[in-house]
Formats: C-alpha cells, sequence, structure tokens
C-alpha cells in the first residue's frame, strides 16, 4: 500500500509544490526554500517525507544536493486512481446498459 504514503506525502500543499517544482528540474534546498518561501530545514523535513515516500531522489554534486522528482514514485498512486477511474466506468456501463422503462404520456 505504497500509494498510500505517496497520497499522504503530496497531500501536503508545501510538499505538493515542492514535488511539482522538482518535476521540472533539479534544485538544491535553498532554491527551493526560497520557491517555497519557507526555511530550509523546513524544506529539509519536507524532502525527508517526499524521498520516504519514494517520490524524489538526490545526487550530490560537490558540497550540493540536487532534488528531483522521482516520477515512478507515483506508480503506485496512479494505478490505484486507475483502479477508482475505472470502477467508476464499469459502473456507468451498467447503468446504460440497463433497459429503460416505457413511460407513459406524461412522464
Amino acid at each position: 500500500m505504497t500509494y498510500v504514503t505517496a497520497l499522504t506525502a503530496l497531500a501536503d500543499p508545501t510538499r505538493r509544490l515542492l514535488y511539482e517544482r522538482m518535476r521540472r528540474r533539479p534544485h538544491t534546498v535553498g532554491e527551493l526554500a526560497k520557491l517555497a518561501d519557507v526555511s530550509q530545514p523546513a524544506v529539509s523535513q519536507h524532502l525527508r517525507v517526499l524521498d520516504g515516500a519514494r517520490l524524489v531522489t538526490q545526487r550530490r554534486e560537490g558540497t550540493r544536493r540536487y532534488y528531483s522528482a522521482r516520477p515512478e514514485g507515483l506508480a503506485e498512486l496512479r494505478r490505484y486512481v486507475e483502479s477508482l477511474w475505472d470502477d467508476a466506468l464499469a459502473a456507468y456501463a451498467t447503468t446504460q446498459t440497463e433497459p429503460r422503462t416505457k413511460r407513459g404520456k406524461h412522464g
């Protein structure tokens, strides 16, 4: 049930913002702090949550760490959401195949 971890991690608006920024390109903690207008320690905490949910990767370049979104981390969440959609479509198809009852002149 790792989709729950991803869903929980992305439920926070600041983490969503950080994740969306990292989808575009890698960022350092300092860059992310400026983008989100939060402290670097707060960004580090958010990144730990995203990392725990397997939604980010990091690479070292000298003394800096660059964080990137890990799209494959969304795979289980996507499968879960698609299963909900499949259920909705199946329910819709069932209601569309049921015979309609004849109505009288006024209704």
